[in-house]
């Protein structure tokens, strides 16, 4: 296949235009075309009146001619597809394989492991997805939390009830992998090809629901509402799991906790395993007007009908520490986050069609292991101590209602809450709160001067209808377990640490990517247990 990138076109324009001149530009006849259609396509904003960007791929219908068109450079290139294939190995192994945790990283471990004819048994805290998502729109609608069957926990992991994103920027070729399977269970097509694909939580509940078929139709066993309670292990090599629902023997386990399984992190501490801390953020979810986004990003073409809802990723240094923005989800809403009781943690969701009033994201600053003297069982401590910060300050409101503040108050540290053209999305209400007393003086301060500096790359950031609903405290896992090069923990043999919740990954794409990386690791070295 040829890629020919760099088409721009106006906003009038489209496919039949784009395909043209990617021909044009790689010198290609049509009539040895066999196939023509879009790789991606993105938007310039940058310079005045937007531009369509196409990449656009072609096939030839002999395609040994296709490196000769593409040897001719430019921004036109031959794209191979990478070859993913795993070679069983021949290492017996006495037991299925076990993978805990049923988020993007559990789930393509196990898929790749039941492809791969090893049967996996997968345990997961929380519910189905169905149930699960009862329990939320109960938590949403009473207020009443169930520790194991929320917005963190459940099938799917906490990226089901987000806004579906799948960019990364990992670069792996394994991306193309998980894609493919997105595909094949039922996400929209344009995933393919959009620069920024993202899937939306109310069709990406359907995928991950026949991912999980499919492992279960290849012999591999999901149990819900089981979660890890320690490891049997003899000289330094596991053989076994307790579980809330009984004994497991286990000599490879894909450990996919997901980053909120704090009570899980303290089994490992407990259990003699070092943890080490490592960078995570915290501060508020940003709410504006989407279209009042899209004036300040596309100017006077907002509202054109070929644009995409405005997106805007940014990061400002205040010092040691970086302001940004993260998980933006248009269109879309802040939702009540909590998996323990007495505490309130924000995040942000979206469906696909991304049709909502308001656009929202995460405005965090970043914190590390010198925070805290590099004790994992601090920085836990610390999450915790906001959120419960942040519980009181909403609690008047009802259980679980965020403190919230304009952009402007919290600039100036008036705590008042005006209520204007933003509508609060978050789900179980908002009152008024001085946000930067729930957080230390330092972070508070360097969120407030990020703020400014966003004010000068997106007009309007800092309105005064413009909401912060606080706080955001699980942007990422605090700890990690640390592993070899083989994927195996470095502390106890046969136990694989994996995807966001171990530390080795942010996102759906990328903790789907760790789970097939883990997965790899242990097929390529045993053969599948008999029996």
């Amino acid at each position: 296949m040829i890629l020919v990138r760099n088409i721009r076109l106006p906003l009038s324009a489209g496919e039949p235009q784009a395909f043209e001149k990617a021909l044009h530009t790689a010198r290609i006849p049509r009539g040895r075309v066999q196939h023509l259609g879009v790789a991606k396509l993105s938007v310039d904003a940058r310079h005045g009146q937007p531009k369509l960007v196409y990449t656009v791929a072609v096939t030839l219908k002999d395609p040994a001619d296709e490196a000769a068109f593409a040897a001719r450079g430019g921004d036109v290139t031959l794209h191979e597809k990478a070859d993913f294939s795993v070679q069983n190995g021949t290492l017996p192994l006495g037991h299925r394989p076990v993978v805990c945790g049923l988020g993007p990283a559990g789930l393509f471990a196990a898929l790749l492991l039941a492809r791969q004819g090893y049967k996996p048994i997968v345990l997961e805290r929380g519910p189905a997805l169905d149930e699960r998502v009862k329990a939320v729109e109960h938590f949403s609608a009473t207020g009443e939390l169930d520790v194991n069957a929320n917005i963190q926990f459940g099938e799917g992991g906490a990226g089901t009830f987000s806004d579906g994103k799948l960019t990364t920027r990992i670069g792996d070729e394994l991306c193309g992998f998980v894609t493919e399977v997105f595909l094949q269970h039922g996400a929209p097509a344009e995933i393919a090809w959009k620069q920024k694909p993202h899937v939306g939580t109310d069709l990406l509940r359907g995928v991950i629901t026949s991912i999980r078929r499919e492992i279960e139709a290849l012999g591999g066993e999901v149990h819900f509402n089981t979660a890890l309670t320690g490891f049997e292990q003899k000289n330094g090599q596991l053989t076994g799991i307790f579980t809330t629902n009984g004994t497991f023997p286990c000599e490879a386990l894909v450990f996919a906790v997901g980053h909120s399984a704090r009570d899980t992190f303290g089994m490992l501490m407990d259990s003699g395993l070092q943890l080490e801390c490592k960078p995570f953020s915290v501060g508020f979810r940003a709410e504006h007007l989407q279209s009042e986004i899209e004036k300040s990003l596309y100017h006077e073409a907002a509202g054109h009908p070929a644009l995409p809802r405005g997106e805007y990723q940014l990061s400002q240094h205040v010092g040691e520490r970086c302001v940004y923005t993260f998980c933006m989800c248009p269109g879309g809403q802040v939702v009540a986050s909590a998996s323990e009781e007495g505490r309130v943690v924000t995040n942000g969701m979206s469906y696909h069609a991304r049709n909502g009033k308001n656009a929202n994201a995460a405005v965090v600053v970043s914190v590390g292991a010198s925070d805290f003297a590099n004790d994992p069982r601090r920085a836990i401590a610390f999450q915790r101590e906001l959120e419960a910060k942040a519980y009181a300050a909403g609690h008047a409101a009802g259980p679980y209602a965020a403190p919230a503040e304009n952009i402007q108050s919290f600039l100036e540290g008036r705590g008042q809450l005006r209520i204007g053209s933003v509508q609060p999305t978050y789900d179980r209400g908002v009152t008024a709160a001085d946000l930067g007393a729930l957080l230390p003086g330092e972070l508070a301060d360097t969120l407030r001067a990020g703020l400014r500096a966003y004010e000068r790359k997106i007009a309007g950031y800092t309105a005064p209808d413009a909401i912060l609903t606080g706080l955001e405290t699980r942007t990422s896992s605090p700890v990690r377990l640390k592993r070899e090069e083989n994927f195996e923990c470095s502390q106890l043999a046969g136990l694989y640490p994996c995807g966001e919740g171990a530390g080795y990954a942010g996102g759906i794409m990328s903790a789907a990517v760790d789970g097939l990386r883990v997965a790899r690791a242990i097929i390529s070295r045993y053969a599948p247990a008999e029996g």
